[in-house]
């Protein structure tokens, strides 16, 4: 077996890509080998962004469609997410395979996704492949979140969030 090899899949919007590009970026600074995915949409608007790309020498940068037309509007949450699952899962596999088959010695470990990418986990474990949730929300996010039932039980806000 050859070093840890992350695959991180990120929700397509600059909350969760950056949170883990960033985790990428030090899992390969510290000898993992990291391949990022990018849905194509997205990949292409970062490209001509001009944004600065130092990091595809650390990280392999690989695209999946999202399922959406480019003249389609990403802004209609429901509609993004539910294409990108409608979508996505099933070009996944191949996916893994291809980058597997091109490094054998290095195969895909572990796969790291964000929030709403889930499914890619259940891919992953139906594959053998470990996996793990990024959540980039800031601690006091989460802490609010995780209250949420507390704050239903002592009467302070009801089951609609009133």
């Amino acid at each position: 077996m050859g070093i840890p090899h992350f695959l991180c899949l990120p929700l397509p919007i600059q909350g969760h890509v950056n949170p883990l590009m960033q985790f990428s970026l030090l899992l390969a600074k510290h000898g993992c080998k990291v391949t990022f995915v990018h849905t194509e949409f997205s990949y292409k608007r970062a490209n001509t962004a001009g944004g600065d790309n130092k990091e595809e020498a650390l990280v392999k940068l690989v695209t999946l469609p999202d399922g959406l037309e480019p003249e389609d509007d990403r802004t209609d949450v429901a509609k993004f997410l539910f294409s990108m699952k409608n979508t996505m899962p099933a070009l996944l596999p191949k996916l893994i395979q291809d980058i597997d088959a091109s490094d054998v010695e290095n195969k895909i470990t572990c796969i790291i996704v964000t929030i709403n990418m889930g499914w890619a986990l259940e891919i992953g474990h139906k594959l053998g492949i470990k996996g793990a949730l990024l959540c980039p929300a800031s601690a006091t996010s989460l802490a609010s979140a995780a209250s949420i039932p507390n704050l239903i039980e002592d009467g302070i806000i009801d089951s609609e969030g009133k």
